[in-house]
C-alpha cells in the first residue's frame, strides 16, 4: 500500500509551525540525568520511537521515569546500575550511547534491534570499551553482548570514529563515571558531524564535568567525578525543522518555526545551506522564516557538519535547474539505511540524475515524473519524498510510519504545512 506524500495545496505556502523537542538532546539528556547524582526535571522532551526506546532501556538498567505533563519527565537515577536486556530498534543513539553505561552494571546486558540496525557500524565504539576495560561478546555488529563488572576502568582509548561522531560521545557521555576517567583520540580520517559531539561536550560541562579538548586535536581528556542534575528544557530539533523550512524552496511562500537565540545545534549550517539552495532566510527573537520562490537554486554543498540534511538537500538539488553536488557525507551510507544509495535509486527511478561520488552525490537538472518513492524504512527518505510531492504530480510514498522515529506527528505537521489541516 503507498500513502501520499502530501495533501493537495493551493497557492504559496503559509505557515508558522512548533516542531517538537531534539532528538539528540532528548537522548543525551534522558542519559546523562541516569547518570546524574541526584533527580533532574526535563522539558520539552521529544516522544518518539528513538526517545521510548532510549527511555525504556535506561529503566531496564535501572533508572526511573516520572511523568510530569505532555513533555516534563523527572529522571531519577540509580544507586547501582542493574543488567538487562536491550532493544535499539533502528536507533543509533542507543547502540553507541548506551554500552558504556551498562558497562557500569553489573552482569551481562544483550544489545539488539531491528534488522537493519544490524548492518549499522558499531565495532569502533565497542573496542574502545575494549580499551577501557570492558568485556564484549561479539563486537562487531548487533547483536553483542556487554559484560558489565559494576565498574568501568577506563584510562587511554584510541578508536576511528569517521564512520560516525556517535562513537566519540558515546564514550564522553559516561567517561566520568570510570574509575580513570578518560582520555579519548580520533585516529582515523575526517570526523563527520562535528556540532554533535560540540552537543555533547556542552551537556556534560552544563553538569559539572570537567571535559578538554585542544583546539584542532581529536582528542578529548574527561575527569574522572560525578555528574550533576541538572533541570533543563530541551530545545526544538532544528534538523527536523529544517524539513518544513526547506519546502517554500519548492512551493513558493514563507516558513516560520522557532528556533533558539543560542544553540550548538548545527543551526548556522542549516540556515547557510537553505540560503545557498534560493530561500530568504528572516531571523526575529525566538524564530526564524524562510521565504522562497519555489525554484531551487543549484549549489555545491559541504554537508559535513551536519550530514542529516543529505536526503532533503538531495531532493532540493534534485528540482535545481544547473548542476550540483553534495560532499562530506560518505559516511551516511552506514545510517539508518545507505543513504547515498537510496537516493541514488529512488530519484533516478523518478526520471533524476544523480551518481554516488567517493563522499556524496552530483545531482544533474532532470524532469521528475510520478511514481512511488520508497522510504526504505528511513524517516530522513521519507522528508525528502515529502519535499518532493510539492512538486512532483503523482508522487506518493511507500511508508509515513518511519517518520515517527523522530517526529511521531510529521503527517499532521505536514497538513498544517500546506494549510490542509
Amino acid at each position: 500500500m503507498t500513502l501520499p506524500a502530501a495533501p493537495a495545496r493551493s497557492g504559496p505556502l503559509r505557515a508558522t509551525l512548533v516542531v517538537p523537542g531534539s532528538k539528540s538532546a532528548t537522548a543525551r539528556g534522558y542519559l546523562l540525568a541516569a547518570l546524574a547524582d541526584a533527580p533532574s526535571v526535563l522539558t520539552g522532551v521529544l516522544d518518539a520511537r528513538d526517545t521510548r526506546l532510549m527511555r525504556a532501556a535506561l529503566q531496564t538498567l535501572g533508572a526511573q521515569f516520572t511523568d510530569l505533563g505532555p513533555d516534563t519527565v523527572r529522571v531519577t537515577p540509580p544507586v547501582t546500575f542493574t543488567a538487562g536486556d536491550i532493544e535499539v530498534g533502528l536507533a543509533g543513539t542507543l547502540m553507541r550511547f548506551l554500552p558504556p553505561l551498562a558497562a557500569l552494571a553489573q552482569g551481562p546486558s544483550r544489545f539488539d534491534g531491528d534488522a537493519e540496525a544490524r548492518l549499522r557500524p558499531v565495532a569502533p565504539l565497542l573496542d574502545g570499551l575494549r580499551q577501557a576495560g570492558v568485556r564484549i561478546e561479539h563486537p562487531e555488529a548487533l547483536p553483542f553482548i556487554v559484560h558489565g563488572a559494576g565498574a568501568v576502568r577506563g584510562g587511554t582509548v584510541r578508536i576511528d570514529a569517521s564512520a560516525s561522531s556517535q562513537f566519540i560521545s558515546g564514550l564522553l557521555l559516561s567517561g566520568a563515571r570510570f574509575a580513570e576517567g578518560l582520555d579519548l583520540a580520533h585516529t582515523g580520517a575526517t570526523l563527520p558531524s562535528r556540532p554533535h559531539i560540540a552537543l555533547t561536550v556542552a551537556m556534560l560541562r552544563e553538569r559539572g564535568v570537567t571535559i578538554e579538548n585542544t583546539p584542532g586535536q581529536d582528542r578529548w581528556h574527561v575527569a574522572p567525578g560525578p555528574i550533576g542534575a541538572r533541570d533543563v528544557t530541551i530545545e526544538p530539533d532544528l534538523i527536523n525543522a529544517a524539513t518544513f523550512l526547506a519546502a517554500p524552496l519548492v512551493a513558493g511562500g514563507s516558513v516560520t518555526t522557532a528556533w533558539p537565540e543560542h544553540t550548538v545545534q548545527a543551526a548556522d549550517t542549516v540556515l547557510s545551506v537553505l540560503t545557498a539552495l534560493g530561500g530568504e532566510v528572516t531571523r526575529s527573537p525566538g524564530e526564524v522564516t524562510v521565504t522562497g520562490t519555489g525554484r531551487v537554486s543549484a549549489a555545491e554543498l559541504d554537508l559535513s557538519e551536519a550530514s542529516e540534511l543529505t536526503c532533503i538537500a538531495a531532493a532540493l538539488l534534485a528540482l535545481a535547474d544547473a548542476p550540483g553536488s553534495i560532499r562530506g557525507v560518505g559516511h551516511v551510507r552506514g545510517h539508518e539505511t545507505d543513504r547515498l544509495a537510496a537516493l541514488e535509486t529512488e530519484l533516478n527511478a523518478l526520471g533524476g540524475r544523480l551518481a554516488q561520488t567517493a563522499d556524496g552525490l552530483r545531482i544533474a537538472p532532470a524532469t521528475l515524473g510520478a511514481g512511488v518513492f520508497h522510504t526504505c524504512a528511513d524517516h530522513r527518505m521519507a522528508h525528502a519524498g515529502a519535499l518532493l510531492s510539492l512538486a512532483v504530480d503523482g508522487l506518493s510514498l511507500d511508508d509515513l510510519n518511519c517518520t515517527t522515529k523522530t517526529l511521531p506527528d510529521f503527517p499532521g505537521l505536514w497538513a498544517t504545512l500546506v494549510g490542509v489541516a
